[in-house]
């Protein structure tokens, strides 16, 4: 007579509902929320650094006056002369795009470009 081998019987898998796109998006509002309040939280955070451009510095290494500059990147000619007489700041992201225009400005002219 053979002896029979014994088994525990299997755990069943606890079923874990799905998460649905908007339980997710409200997940991640509560979780930022507690965030900027200082709560301990699990979320991750993703710091930007917006970099300053010096707008004339990138226009007149581009050999551009200041209306075909803005007309370029569609921009209007006043709120650059504001920018570069120190009157107001370009807001994050426009110093974004500026930062593009001063590294790489033919994406920018393709990207314009095709809009058009």
């Amino acid at each position: 007579m053979a002896a029979r081998k014994t088994t525990k019987p299997a755990k069943k898998a606890v079923a874990r509902k799905r998460q649905t796109v908007g339980e997710s998006i409200i997940q991640g509002l509560n979780e930022a929320i507690a965030w900027t309040h200082g709560e301990s939280s699990n979320c991750r955070v993703t710091l930007v650094q917006i970099p300053d451009v010096d707008v004339r510095e990138v226009r007149t290494k581009m050999g551009l006056s200041q209306s075909e500059f803005a007309t370029k990147f569609g921009l209007p000619p006043a709120t650059l002369r504001n920018w570069e007489q120190g009157r107001s700041r370009p807001d994050a992201p426009t110093r974004v795009l500026l930062a593009v225009i001063a590294k790489h400005p033919e994406a920018v002219e393709d990207v314009l470009r095709r809009a058009g």
